[in-house]
């Protein structure tokens, strides 16, 4: 039997066990070809609440096992990553349209994800802080208890194990509620790595649903942080619904993040970061570059490289074709990305490149021409777009830059390197990379955005993980009852 082999959970929801969902079941579907590959279980409200009651109860047990059975088994959960690499990747391609290599990365990711939580479970919990009394004072970082993780269809193997993986190395348990458009690839396939690895029943639920079960999720009272990953309007309503509940969330939303190229970069490598920034995975990464400010010096010369990149890049099946670009997701957004782009066009946009879709294979576009108020320029278009504005000096760079609701990730291309540096001080980003595109991530470096790219909650690295995944508690003991007035 295959690894995902589907009869093991055609129509289910795993908790214990794998059991039958209450919101009945959805068919899987390749966006490259409209097929149907599979069908997965859709969960309700009662399936939520039922999984989250059943998690506060295995936490417990969990969280106290000793810090090397945790290890343990978070260190052959990434062994099955890489183990199965071939059979997950084979699901990112067909079910999220991700060309080969893109998928090879995130089972790769998912693996040292892994490795690195299993750290955590050895990584130092407190400290001895001194006190005006005469007794022992310390900090402590206890598990919050349930971890609800909601994962989006973009990235969806890393996008949902980033969040899985720590809290369970912390001694959490997790319910996993992935977009049921890629619920195989984000979540059947951590459920099974977890179940194969020895995760005692209970501790991790996968739950694909829509929009009931999230808000289940965030308002269920055994859910103690919620760790959300998507669409700026969405975090907004999640960020709402956890505050009404007193609870913790951690956003990581939208972008529309800058690549600046100052007239002494290299126009070759420099339209090349850009095409990358722009076009991988469809622009349907939340890092994208979604605007390019040019020096109006190498203006000209830089849209016509990057241009050339576009008409020249092949999109197509990536299961069956050779491409760099594959399928956007589905109809919605394709749509929206083509509103986006002709309503730019309609407003006097200059399309250079692309603007044209078969099916949900869009074209790289390249727009020149464009001002602050363009719509693609203006908006994150979740698509493969690039919107090209000229500037005059570095101080304009920064003002266009800065001009964003957003604030997740900058790029800067240049040879002055201190330069660089002085911008990116004067930008607001919970990600800078001087010398490189917008599109970047590893696992051992804390990320998130400010404004309203996130919370300015940070994922990856120990002190960001520990710091999401666990309550601080102070504890103070004193050999005998201290006397009192009273």
């Amino acid at each position: 039997m295959r690894f995902l082999d589907e009869s093991s959970w055609h129509g289910a929801v795993h908790s214990d066990g794998w059991v039958k969902p209450g919101g009945g079941d959805a068919a899987v579907t390749a966006p490259a070809t409209g097929e149907e590959i599979g069908r997965i279980g859709i969960a309700d409200a009662e399936d939520v609440a039922r999984a989250a009651r059943r998690a506060a109860e295995a936490q417990r047990a969990w969280a106290a096992r000793p810090y090397l059975e945790r290890a343990a088994v978070l260190r052959r959960a990434g062994q099955l990553c890489e183990q199965h690499a071939a059979e997950i990747g084979d699901w990112l391609v067909r079910e999220a349209g991700s060309i080969p290599p893109k998928a090879g990365v995130e089972t790769e990711t998912a693996a040292q994800e892994c490795y690195e939580a299993a750290a955590l479970a050895s990584h130092a919990i407190g400290e001895v802080i001194p006190s005006a009394k005469p007794r022992l004072s310390l900090v402590r970082r206890l598990p919050v208890g349930v971890v609800g993780v909601i994962s989006p269809f973009n990235v969806p193997l890393i996008l949902a194990i980033r969040s899985v993986a720590p809290a369970l190395a912390l001694g959490n348990a997790v319910v996993l509620k992935p977009d049921s458009r890629t619920a195989v690839s984000g979540g059947v396939a951590i459920a099974r790595i977890f179940e194969e690895a020895g995760l005692p029943g209970g501790v991790l639920h996968v739950l694909p649903g829509g929009t009931e079960a999230g808000e289940a999720l965030v308002a269920d009272p055994h859910v103690r942080t919620i760790s959300f990953t998507g669409s700026t309007a969405a975090g907004r309503r999640v960020g709402e619904l956890a505050a009404r509940h007193l609870k913790r969330a951690h956003l990581e939303l939208g972008g529309n993040s800058a690549l600046i190229v100052l007239a002494d970069a290299d126009l070759d490598l420099a339209a090349a970061a850009g095409a990358w920034g722009s076009f991988l995975h469809q622009g349907q990464i939340c890092m994208t570059t979604g605007r390019h400010l040019v020096h109006e010096d190498v203006l000209e010369p830089y849209l016509a490289r990057l241009a050339g990149k576009a008409d020249h890049l092949p999109v197509g099946d990536p299961a069956t074709e050779n491409v760099a670009l594959g399928p956007i997701i589905d109809e919605r957004q394709r749509d929206k990305i083509h509103s986006l782009v002709t309503a730019s066009v309609a407003a006097g946009a200059r399309l250079v490149a692309g603007g044209t879709y078969d099916r949900l294979f869009y074209r790289p576009t390249v727009l020149a021409d464009v001002t602050p108020a363009t719509p693609a320029y203006a908006q994150e278009v979740f698509g493969p777009v690039a919107p090209v504005l000229g500037f005059s000096d570095a101080a304009e760079a920064v003002t266009l830059a800065r001009d964003t609701e957003y604030g997740l990730s900058l790029g800067i291309l240049t040879e002055n390197v201190s330069a660089a540096l002085e911008m990116a001080e004067r930008i607001p980003s919970g990600i800078v990379h001087i010398n490189d595109q917008t599109v970047g991530d590893e696992v051992v470096a804390p990320f998130g955005g400010v404004g309203s790219s996130g919370t300015g909650s940070r994922f990856g690295g120990a002190s960001a993980n520990v710091e999401a995944f666990t309550e601080t508690q102070w504890l103070t003991m004193q050999g005998t009852i201290q006397q009192y007035p009273f």
